[in-house]
Formats: C-alpha cells, structure tokens, sequence
C-alpha cells in the first residue's frame, strides 16, 4: 500500500494511471488517426490533494469537472500546471460562473447555450474552445444534439464570433456487451470527420471527445482524440 492522501491509496491510483495508458496506446494502433487520445481524468467528487498529486507525480496535465459548484470550490486550490475543461452538463445561467475557470467546454448541446457562452466569452475578452455534444444514442434522457443535425449545429456554432468549435464531443448510451460501444463511436466519427471537412477554416487540433472508463479503449480504436476517465484512474476510497 502506498501514501494514502483523503482515503485514495497513491500506489492504486499510479497502478491505474499506467494501466489506462498502456491500454490507449495499444487501442490507438488500430485507430484511423494513429495517435493515443489525450487523458483527461475525470474528476467528479475527486479530492484536490489527490489530484494535484497525480499532476505532479503522475504526469497528469488534463483534468474534467462535471458539475460548476465543485468546479468553484475546486478552482484556486487545483495546480496551476492542469489544464482544465468543463464535461458536464452545462446549464446558461452558470455560464458566466466558469468563463473564465476552463479551457474548454464539451457539453455544448444547443444553440441556445452556444449564444450564451458566446455572450459571456465575448465579455471576458476571450474565444471560448467549446464541442458540439452529440447524442449518439438518441436517448430522451440525455442531452446532445441529434445525430442528423449535428453538422449543421456545429457549423453554425462556428459562426459566433467568441466561440471556436474544435470539434464533437458524446456520451455513448449504456451497452450490455462492451463491443456495442463500437457502433456509436464509429457514428460520432463519421460526423467528426464531415465536420472537418464542411468547415470553413481549418481546425488546429480537432478535437474527438470520447470514451469513458468503461469504453476508453474502444473509443481510442475508433478515432477519439481525447477521452474522459474517471473511475478507471482513481477507483474507490479505501
């Protein structure tokens, strides 16, 4: 057992780090990109200390917070070396909260809210780096853009002047057998890649968000540039 910092056990979590890496470079060989997705640990009721200390031993540069409050309460404590993104859902009255506490944002799901971050970027004198989340799945529980649109919405994301849309982001449905992943994220690439291709100007680094701790390497296989891990890189308080 290693040093145990706010009930995580430091030697797991390194264990985990190494193994959920190894597994994205194995993935990545069969991904149409060739490359390894970037980790962005997910950080949803992970103590600070603990991920501090997996940036300054692990090697961690990316981190995502689903929900703006923690976000706050997280945000002048978390190391200066993490770049941080906003991967939950986003609602338009707390836009203003977090314009200026992110790199990104990925659950960007409507026009409405794109108008929004626009409104608050443009304010705060930056362009905000936002994805058009898609809803993969077509689940009436979930938000996303649908799947026949979703070019379109992107593109027209595009046009606000205090937004760059890098690129999609999903959140593939829940799948009784781990190869059912597969299908959805081949869908999201699909319309990745004609966004990319209707796009007016060329994107420095689009971005391809997805994968989560029970499909990061099946999304990895198919294309993603970066993916969300959660569960998979800290486990449980011991």
């Amino acid at each position: 057992m290693g040093e145990i910092i706010c009930g995580y056990d430091t030697s797991v979590i390194a264990e985990n780090f190494a193994r959920v890496r190894e597994t994205l470079a194995e993935a990545a060989k069969l991904s149409p990109t060739g490359k390894t997705p970037k980790l962005i640990a997910a950080t949803k009721t992970v103590p600070v200390e603990v991920i501090n200390y997996a940036a300054s031993e692990l090697g961690l540069t990316d981190i995502g917070e689903n929900r703006v409050q923690e976000l706050l309460e997280k945000s002048e404590k978390l190391s200066p070396s993490l770049t941080v993104h906003f991967i939950g859902t986003l609602q338009t009255n707390k836009v203003k909260q977090i314009i200026d506490k992110v790199s990104m944002i990925h659950s960007v799901d409507s026009m409405h809210l794109a108008r929004e971050i626009d409104r608050r970027a443009a304010e705060a004198g930056r362009v905000m780096d936002v994805l058009c989340e898609v809803n993969i799945g077509r689940e009436e529980s979930k938000g996303g853009v649908d799947p026949a649109n979703a070019v379109d919405v992107a593109l027209e994301m595009s046009e606000l002047g205090s937004l760059s849309v890098r690129g999609i982001m999903t959140m593939a449905p829940k799948c009784d057998e781990k190869a059912d992943f597969r299908k959805y994220f081949e869908e999201t690439y699909a319309i990745f890649v004609d966004f990319l291709r209707k796009r007016r100007h060329n994107i420095i680094e689009p971005v391809l968000s997805m994968g989560m701790s029970d499909s990061y390497d099946i999304a990895a296989s198919c294309g993603a540039t970066a993916v969300r891990v959660g569960r998979a890189l800290f486990g449980e308080r011991v």
